[in-house]
């Protein structure tokens, strides 16, 4: 059977003729590993900041419906609720575009 081609982080196995060949990157050999160690580490930081995004959204919204349900149960103050279901709506809707 004909394999493909696998690309993987630091390695790239091809077919060659029948025979297979490895190809790789030593970083730590290269000297990289404070590049590799720091752009782990930038991953990692922008994948936490996306969760926090994602938080912030839903918390946002759900603030928004129960300000949206405030405003039907407490009618004297209806305009302050429903200013308030705006912002918070305004700030899901801010907090989704920081994730994306």
């Amino acid at each position: 059977s004909e394999e493909k081609q696998h690309q993987h982080l630091f390695h790239h196995h091809k077919e060659d003729g029948g025979e297979q060949v490895i190809e790789s990157t030593d970083v730590y050999a290269a000297g990289n590993v404070d590049e590799y160690e720091k752009a782990k580490k930038e991953e990692k930081h922008h994948k936490h900041m996306e969760h926090l995004g994602e938080m912030g959204t839903v918390a946002a919204g759900a603030f928004a419906l129960h300000e949206k349900h405030a405003d039907k149960k407490d009618p004297e103050h209806a305009h302050r609720h429903k200013i308030e279901e705006e912002v918070a709506a305004a700030a899901a809707v801010g907090a989704g575009g920081y994730v994306f």
